[in-house]
C-alpha cells in the first residue's frame, strides 16, 4: 500500500466512525424500548401512553433534524473537522445522560414525567450529534476522496452505519443474555438494562472525538476559504504535489466565490437532493430497523433478538455489495433495482399478514426488503448527498436535504407503531407503493454522477441552470 493510499485509508477510517455512531445511536432504542416502556409504565404522576412511548422511541430524531439544519452553518464556519468533533462530544454527553438521566437532578430509579422529559432531552442532544455526523461525514469523505474512488469510499460510511447498528444489536443481546437466567431479569431490564444499553455508546463516542483531532481539514473547504497552501498540503498526502495543485486550481475555476445563494444553480438540483433524502426514509426502512425485535416477535418466530442480529448480518453483507459495485454499475441502476426489490419484499410481508402463509415467508420477505435497501438507498443516497451539490452551495444544500431526511424519518418512525397496530398489511402495502414511485423518480430525474469530479458536477448543474 502506497503512502497516499495509507493516508486516505486512515482518514476515511476515522471519518466513518461518525457513521458507526450514527447507526449505534439510532438503533440502540430497538433493544431498550421495551425496558423503557416497563420503567415509565410504573410512574405514578402520569400515564405512559402509546403516544409517549412513540415519542420517546423517536425523540432523538428531533435532534437529528436540528443537527442537520445546523450542519450547514457549522461546517461553513468551523470547518468539517471541528464540526465532527462537536458531534463526537454530543454523542458522549447524550450516552452518559441517557444512562443516568437523574444525575444531579432527580432521585435515582424513580420514574416520573420530569425524568421522562430529561431523558428525552438527552436523546435529542445525541440526535443533534447524529444530524451533524449524517451530513458532514459523507461530505468530508467526498471532498477528500479521488473521483474514481469517491462512490465506494462514501459507501463505506453507510457500511459503518449498518455495522454500528449490528454492533448495538449484539451489545443489546449480550446485555440481556448475561442476565437471562436471573429470576429477577424482568426487574433488572426495567431498572438497569436499558441504561447499560444507552451508556455503552460512551466508548465509541469518546474514541471518535479524540481520533477526529488527528485527521486534516477538508482540502476543498480550505481552498474555498482561500487557504490554498493548506489545501495543497492536505492533498499532497493523497496525491503527488503537482496533481494536488491542479485540483486546487480546478476548485477555484468552478467557484466564483466561497458561497453562493442556495438556488444559484436552479431549483432542480435542490429538489432532486431533497426528494432523494425523503424517499430514503418514506420507503419505511427505519421503522423496520428501530422496531425489528417487536416485528419479529409479532411474526411468531423464536428469539426475536437473534433474528434481529441475523438481519444485521444480512444488511452488512448487502452494503458490501454496493461498495464493490457502485463504481462499476453506477448510482442510478442500483437505486432503481433496489427500489423494485424492496417493493417485492414489502408486498410479500403484506401478503403473509392477509393469508395463512407460514411465518418464514414473512421473515424472508423482511430480509429481502431490508437487504435491497442496503445495496441501494442506504449507501447510494449518501453518495448523492456528498457529491450531487455544487461546491459553493454544498454545505447549505446538504443541510437542507439531510434535514428533510430526518423530518421524514421522524414521521415514519413516530407513525409506524399506530399504523402497524391498526393493520400490519396496510403499512407494508403503503411502503411497497412508495418504493415503486421512488424507482420512477430516480429513472426520470436523477442524474448519473459516476466517474465525475466534484468540479465536473458543479459545471453540469451550472450549464443546466443556464438552459433553464
Amino acid at each position: 500500500m502506497t503512502k497516499y493510499k495509507l493516508n486516505l485509508f486512515f482518514i476515511v477510517l476515522v471519518a466513518v466512525i461518525g457513521g458507526l455512531l450514527f447507526g449505534y445511536d439510532t438503533a440502540v432504542i430497538s433493544g431498550a424500548e421495551k425496558g423503557l416502556e416497563q420503567f415509565f409504565d410504573s410512574a405514578k404522576d402520569f400515564d405512559y401512553t402509546d403516544f409517549w412511548h412513540g415519542f420517546t422511541s423517536s425523540s432523538a430524531l428531533i435532534g437529528c433534524i436540528i443537527g442537520a439544519f445546523l450542519s450547514g452553518v457549522l461546517s461553513q464556519r468551523l470547518g468539517r473537522k471541528r464540526t465532527l468533533f462537536v458531534a463526537g462530544v454530543l454523542f458522549f454527553l447524550s450516552a452518559w445522560g441517557s444512562y443516568a438521566p437523574e444525575t444531579g437532578i432527580l432521585p435515582y430509579g424513580v420514574p416520573s414525567k420530569t425524568l421522562l422529559i430529561v431523558f428525552n432531552l438527552y436523546r435529542i442532544l445525541g440526535g443533534i450529534g447524529v444530524g451533524l455526523a449524517s451530513a458532514i461525514c459523507p461530505m468530508y469523505i467526498a471532498e477528500i476522496a479521488p473521483a474514481d474512488k469517491r462512490g465506494a469510499l462514501v459507501s463505506w460510511n453507510q457500511f459503518a452505519i449498518i455495522f454500528g447498528q449490528l454492533v448495538v444489536y449484539f451489545v443489546n443481546y449480550l446485555i440481556i443474555r448475561a442476565h437471562i437466567n436471573d429470576p429477577a431479569v424482568v426487574e433488572w431490564t426495567q431498572q438497569i438494562g436499558w441504561r447499560v444499553m444507552f451508556g455503552s455508546e460512551c466508548v465509541p463516542a469518546a474514541a471518535f472525538a479524540l481520533l477526529i483531532l488527528l485527521v486534516p481539514e477538508s482540502p476543498r473547504y480550505l481552498a474555498l476559504k482561500g487557504k490554498d497552501e493548506e489545501a495543497v498540503a492536505v492533498l499532497a498526502k493523497l496525491h503527488p504535489e503537482e496533481h494536488a495543485r491542479i485540483i486546487v486550481r480546478e476548485i477555484h475555476e468552478t467557484a466564483t466565490e466561497t458561497r453562493e445563494p442556495l438556488f444559484a444553480f436552479g431549483w432542480l438540483v435542490i429538489f432532486v437532493g431533497i426528494m432523494l433524502s425523503v424517499f430514503q426514509q418514506i420507503v419505511g426502512i427505519n421503522a423496520v430497523l428501530y422496531f425489528a425485535p417487536r416485528i419479529f416477535e409479532s411474526m411468531g418466530v423464536g428469539n426475536p433478538m437473534i433474528f434481529t442480529v441475523i438481519m444485521g448480518v444480512v444488511n452488512i453483507s448487502f452494503t458490501l455489495l454496493a461498495i464493490f459495485t457502485v463504481e462499476k454499475l453506477g448510482r442510478k441502476p442500483l437505486l432503481i433495482v433496489g427500489s423494485l426489490l424492496m417493493a417485492v419484499g414489502a408486498f410479500g410481508v403484506a401478503l403473509t399478514n392477509m393469508t395463512t402463509l407460514p411465518a418464514w415467508v414473512a421473515v424472508v420477505s423482511i430480509l429481502i426488503y431490508s437487504a435491497s435497501f442496503m445495496f441501494s438507498w442506504g449507501p447510494i443516497c449518501w453518495v448523492y448527498m456528498a457529491e450531487l451539490f455544487p461546491n459553493t452551495i454544498r454545505s447549505q444544500a446538504t443541510a437542507v436535504a439531510v434535514a428533510f431526511q430526518w423530518i421524514s424519518n421522524f414521521v415514519v418512525s413516530s407513525t409506524f407503531v399506530p399504523l402497524y397496530n391498526y393493520s400490519h398489511a396496510m403499512v407494508y402495502i403503503l411502503y411497497g407503493v412508495i418504493c415503486v414511485i421512488a424507482a420512477w423518480f430516480v429513472w426520470r430525474l436523477v442524474p448519473e454522477t459516476k466517474g465525475k469530479t466534484l468540479e465536473e458536477i458543479t459545471t453540469m448543474w451550472r450549464e443546466k441552470s443556464k438552459r433553464g
